[in-house]
């Protein structure tokens, strides 16, 4: 038999940083700040509309593009942005973003096409232009001077474009560094894509969680955007119900229709009894995702100063459930390292941005770290990191 039996483009991703970190956090006793989740619950009104869907008997295969519900529901939360999509035609339900994701990969572009990514990614992104056998290509962010915002590099995602590129990701507000694209940043891509044909696959899941008074916009609003943009958000991040997996695509019916094509035999449907709950959610409770902003907007800054003040160079989070640090004020210089010893050695656990890119020695001095974490929580990882440098 022929070994190793893993094909070839997926030999890359055989493990992920979260189970490795997730893994040393539990045997250490560690407090996690690695895995993006939250440590309470969404609104009541939406876990009592899953717990009766349940005791309704919803519990067989929904509709394949999801319930109706749902698809009118996310139809409407769309329409806040100005951008308008049929809900029988232009919206698919996905068992989350990242199947989203990877049905519009393998439902958009040919083997041999390139995806340009921003850098550092989700880790996701790359697995899946490997399943649709494309060739990425990355373009990393840059720290602006003075700020340290990590910001979009506009002529370098322009040179990155070459003929035989089909799709640009992209995902703001922006996981790992929590930052949020601006208006110009987004024109820019937009420009971008109308003048050479791309297709936009845009990764909004954190859209509601921005700090600071600051915006999402999202991408299919830009002129000509509409038509070439696959936008994906879903109910996990808003709502704080990661393991639900809802997610969703929104696009015009031919696009949609592509993703479908893939998404089908993925998974089929996912999550029937979280479907209508989600659908109430979105009509409901958007005023309780108001107070969780404001909430994470806290966390944000009650984290960042306790990074501050154990001696990381902190960079800004503008957005997300993450904030990124710099551990070479401590004396240290690779985060992979350093993550690895963090929870034996102090018992935090933290995620290096490094292994979210395809160039490594740029980001090893940076750290993610997760603050959708009780403020208990958030106090004692802070408390346990300022022993580091000691």
């Amino acid at each position: 038999m022929r070994e190793p039996a893993l094909v070839t483009r997926m030999r890359p991703f055989t493990s992920t940083i979260f189970a490795e970190m997730t893994a040393l956090a539990t045997r250490t006793g560690a407090v996690n700040l690695g895995q993006g989740f939250p440590d309470t619950d969404g609104p009541a009104s939406m876990l009592r509309v899953a717990k009766e869907s349940i005791d309704a008997g919803l519990n067989q295969y929904p509709p394949g593009p999801g319930m109706p519900e749902l698809r009118q529901a996310v139809a409407e939360h769309r329409a806040r942005y100005g951008t308008h999509y049929d809900p029988d035609t232009e919206v698919l339900v996905t068992v989350g973003a990242t199947e989203a994701v990877a049905a519009a990969l393998l439902g958009l572009v040919e083997p041999g096409d390139e995806v340009v990514l921003v850098e550092p990614y989700y880790d996701s992104y790359a697995a899946s232009v490997a399943l649709a056998g494309a060739t990425r290509r990355s373009v990393g962010l840059v720290e602006e001077p003075g700020t340290g915002r990590l910001g979009l590099d506009v002529d370098a995602l322009r040179a990155a474009v070459t003929p035989k590129t089909r799709a640009v990701l992209v995902n703001s507000p922006h996981n790992p560094t929590g930052t949020v694209f601006t208006r110009d940043e987004l024109a820019a891509v937009a420009r971008l894509c109308v003048e050479h044909d791309l297709v936009a696959i845009t990764d909004e899941v954190y859209e509601h969680l921005v700090f600071d008074g600051r915006e999402h916009l999202p991408l299919a609003a830009f002129p000509g955007m509409r038509e070439r943009t696959v936008t994906i958000s879903g109910a996990g991040k808003s709502f704080n119900c990661t393991g639900w997996k809802i997610g969703w695509v929104c696009a015009p019916a031919g696009l949609v229709g592509a993703v479908r094509a893939a998404k089908q035999f993925l998974t089929f449907v996912g999550g029937a009894p979280f479907q209508p709950a989600v659908a109430h959610a979105l009509r409901h409770e958007l005023g309780w995702v108001d107070d969780l902003r404001a909430s994470l907007e806290d966390k944000r800054s009650r984290l960042s100063a306790g990074l501050a003040e154990a001696g990381f160079a902190v960079r800004p989070s503008e957005g997300t459930y993450f904030v990124t640090a710099d551990v070479r004020p401590l004396g240290f210089t690779d985060g992979l390292e350093l993550c690895r010893e963090l929870p034996g050695r102090i018992g935090v656990a933290g995620v290096p941005v490094q292994v979210f890119t395809d160039h490594p020695e740029a980001w090893r001095h940076l750290v993610r770290f997760a603050f959708c974490k009780r403020d208990e929580v958030l106090d004692e990882a802070v408390r346990r990191l300022r022993g580091l440098g000691a």
